[in-house]
């Protein structure tokens, strides 16, 4: 019996080209720390931290692997870098508002989810904190409902595609992978949770999005990916859940 829902973030409920986001998005960034870090020196330290995050092993949290690896020549700053990374996120990111696309039918969706009793988790890749997760949520229109989980850079260990962040999961919500369903348009990232004897669901919405960032972990992904359990619109979901929950009618074979 299904009890819990896992859903991606990017390209999943809000969509847009990574490539073109990460373009405006460094540049605003970076100014908040030119004088501590030429802008080129600060980018390939975000590089660097971000893929150091690829490689965590659970022995400390995400974020704390970030700023040892982006300190690593500035241990002595490591707070204050650690507080304007805070602060751009609460005062600068969402202006990237403007760079997404969102289907009217996303709140929809999450609505009549949260009349059923399924655990609700929002299993975006957790590099990012949680005011950026929470500004991410806003964009797509939900970010007023309750979630029982959202993963972010403080509260997790490892990311995607490691196994091991999907089973994080299951230990903080109490449920085991075979009462879950993971729902994301990235065919690797998000579908090799069925290693784990997850259901997933393999959302097609987002078309020909450019993922080119999002691509770049799949190195670090088992050799073999199974095929998704089940493919569609996001929209099309509720009533995939209704069924596994026990509550709707079976699909015509």
């Amino acid at each position: 019996m299904l009890r819990a829902v896992l859903f991606d973030l990017d390209n999943t409920l809000i969509h847009y080209s990574e490539r073109e986001f990460f373009e405006r998005y460094v540049p605003g960034i970076s100014a908040m720390f030119t004088d501590i870090m030429p802008g080129n020196v600060f980018i390939n330290k975000l590089l660097q931290g971000t893929q150091s995050l690829l490689r965590n092993n659970g022995e400390k949290s995400n974020a704390e692997r970030f700023l040892e690896t982006f300190c690593a020549d500035h241990e002595e700053l490591r707070d204050e870098i650690w507080a304007r990374f805070t602060r751009f996120y609460d005062t600068e990111y969402d202006q990237l508002r403007s760079m997404v696309t969102v289907s009217p039918e996303v709140r929809d969706v999450f609505l009549r989810l949260t009349e059923k009793k399924v655990k609700l988790v929002i299993a975006s890749n957790p590099i990012w904190p949680l005011t950026a997760q929470m500004a991410r949520l806003s964009w797509a229109g939900i970010g007023d409902l309750r979630f029982d989980l959202i993963t972010h850079i403080e509260n997790t260990s490892y990311c995607k595609p490691r196994l091991e962040y999907y089973q994080e999961i299951c230990r903080t919500i109490d449920e085991g992978p075979e009462a879950c369903l993971m729902v994301g348009n990235d065919e690797v990232n998000d579908m090799v949770v069925a290693h784990i004897g997850m259901k997933t669901y393999l959302v097609t919405d987002a078309g020909e999005a450019d993922t080119e960032l999002s691509r770049s972990a799949h190195a670090n992904a088992p050799t073999e990916i199974p095929e998704p359990d089940f493919e569609g619109s996001l929209s099309a979901v509720v009533d995939l859940i209704e069924e596994l929950m026990g509550e709707g009618k079976p699909r015509p074979e």
